[in-house]
């Protein structure tokens, strides 16, 4: 759910805990877990853009060739998987 949730777009930990539903106790080691595996990766943006919107930087997260590919594999393994938009993932 979390690749899903990054690949269409919810890029930054907090909105993949709003989609997916999940706590930050699950979803942030399970980032962690992801980018350690190759499958996505980080980067914290600028200072100056996080001060202008007055609130902390976000660390912004972008799946890799190799999360895209198990995603894909997940996908097909788990058709429910593929057609959850993330409203839906919202109520599972």
């Amino acid at each position: 759910m979390i690749l899903q949730a990054i690949g269409s777009g919810y890029i930054y930990g907090y909105t993949v805990m709003e989609v997916t539903g999940l706590p930050s106790g699950t979803v942030y080691p399970a980032m962690r877990r992801l980018e350690r595996d190759q499958l996505i990766r980080s980067h914290w943006e600028r200072q100056s853009i996080a001060d202008a919107a007055l609130r902390p930087p976000r660390k912004y997260y972008k799946l890799t060739r190799g999360g895209e590919a198990v995603l894909e594999a997940s996908r097909k393994r788990y058709p429910l998987l593929a057609k959850l938009t993330p409203e839906e993932m919202q109520d599972v």
